[in-house]
């Protein structure tokens, strides 16, 4: 006869709790705090740049507007200083595009990205031209020519096309980007002087060689406290490096996950601010090509679908941006005249009476922050809106 063997009622596995989920004004919010511009700093150009992980140089000034937009009395005179100094630099790093960063983040960061900016070479029109050239070769060339001081492009072009004659110079001059860290030495970049690009590898300008540990790691908990919470794609978006979805899952216990109302995962410092979505924002004039607006495969915490219209353009030049509550509502540009350093602000929609005084408010700031050195500062002016 069988005999039935009883078994124990099976317990229920406990409910995994679901993740937060976190609105666009809370995400926004969190994003603005973090990049100091919910509330200004009182601290350094120096420690704000390690903060954001550097800012975007595409263009030789915005860095300035960016540092006033977020720090208590700021004045120029800091940053040129650092960049005279050799304790900040511009470099080709994050996205294969040019960054002002500390001395120190340049060596950390630029082993970091090197894949990005190998992926970016080969996928330029110079790669081709440079086929058959031994990358060793070129970088030892280019170290011998720069320990004898610092070159332009044009002697750089001059000095490579004399070793291989039978070679177009320029992607040889091209291809030293990539393959050695050059910075961009002043007064290229001094406020109210320019000049004309000038390299030098950036161990001989700073005397700090490369730091950093190529795994990604850090650098995305640095991200994080910078632009989180984040998704994997919006780390990807920053940074240009791909195979982060590992990095993240190795990092997973010790973040903090959200969800977005679309339901994609974010990830998070535990101790980073998330301040009430119902915060106050002030007008913010954020400066052009800022990381602010480039930093998310998903922007619409800071600027609508409308808006990107203005400010993304076929040309790739993102202007400055006007922040009101918090989001993209309009864009600006200084206007310098003989006589007056003008603000003129273009609104993407219509802005209430309160907001357009704001708006006037803090443009008149940052037309005395720009007139410094030039012409005095005039008045805000605010195109129709369309």
């Amino acid at each position: 006869m069988e005999t039935k063997t009883s078994r124990a009622p099976s317990r229920p596995r406990a409910a995994v709790p679901a993740a937060p989920v976190l609105g666009r004004r809370a995400l926004n919010r969190a994003l603005l705090a973090r990049q100091l511009l919910l509330e200004r700093r009182a601290t350094t150009a120096e420690t704000a740049l390690e903060h954001l992980v550097g800012l975007q140089a595409q263009a030789p000034y915005p860095p300035y507007y960016g540092l006033w937009s977020r720090l208590e009395d700021f004045h120029q005179d800091e940053l040129v200083q650092l960049l005279e100094q050799g304790r900040a630099v511009r470099i080709v790093l994050m996205r294969a595009t040019v960054h002002l960063v500390t001395a120190r983040d340049c060596a950390a960061l630029r082993p970091v990205v090197q894949s990005v900016l190998d992926r970016a070479f080969r996928s330029s029109p110079y790669a081709r031209r440079t086929e058959g050239l031994d990358p060793a070769e070129l970088a030892s060339a280019g170290r011998e020519l720069l320990a004898g001081g610092p070159r332009t492009p044009g002697q750089l072009r001059e000095e490579l096309g004399a070793r291989w004659p039978d070679r177009d110079p320029a992607p040889l001059a091209e291809a030293l980007r990539v393959l050695l860290p050059l910075v961009q030495l002043p007064p290229r970049a001094v406020w109210g002087e320019g000049g004309r690009q000038v390299y030098a590898t950036a161990e001989d300008w700073t005397g700090i060689g490369p730091t950093g540990d190529p795994a990604p790691d850090g650098v995305l908990l640095r991200y994080l406290a910078a632009f989180g919470p984040a998704s994997v794609r919006d780390m990807r978006t920053w940074s240009g490096l791909t195979g982060l979805r590992e990095v993240v899952d190795r990092l997973r216990p010790r973040l903090r996950t959200f969800r977005d109302e679309d339901g994609t995962e974010l990830f998070d410092l535990p101790e980073a601010p998330l301040p009430d979505p119902d915060t106050p924002a002030p007008v913010r004039f954020v400066a052009e090509f800022d990381n602010l607006l480039l930093s998310h495969a998903d922007r619409s915490r800071v600027i609508g679908t409308h808006e990107r219209k203005g400010m993304f353009t076929r040309n790739a030049v993102i202007p400055g941006a006007v922040l009101v509550d918090g989001f993209v509502r309009g864009k600006w540009r200084v206007e310098r005249g003989r006589t007056a350093t003008d603000v003129l602000v273009t609104p993407f929609g219509p802005m209430t009476g309160r907001e357009r005084e704001a708006v006037v408010e803090e443009g008149e700031r940052l037309a005395a922050f720009a007139a410094r050195g030039g012409a005095p500062a005039g008045e805000v002016r605010i195109a129709a809106a369309p």
